[in-house]
């Protein structure tokens, strides 16, 4: 039998960094889009990123089911 390996969640830093990114999409958006359809397409497009951002934060905080032999 191999031993079981603990490895880190990649899913973690990429969910905070996806948070991340879509507060700068959507306050760049803000900002530098004066059109309204653009605009409010940019911040739909944020608050994607951010809602896949933090899906993927709280899937990485939960804890695994335990394994049934």
């Amino acid at each position: 039998m191999a031993a079981s390996v603990k490895r880190p969640d990649p899913l973690k830093p990429v969910g905070f960094l996806l948070l991340m990114m879509g507060w700068v999409l959507v306050l760049s958006a803000i900002v530098l889009l004066t059109q309204e359809a653009a605009r409010g397409g940019f911040v739909l497009a944020g608050l994607a990123v951010e809602a896949l951002g933090l899906f993927l934060v709280v899937r990485s905080h939960i804890a695994p089911k335990p394994e049934r032999h």
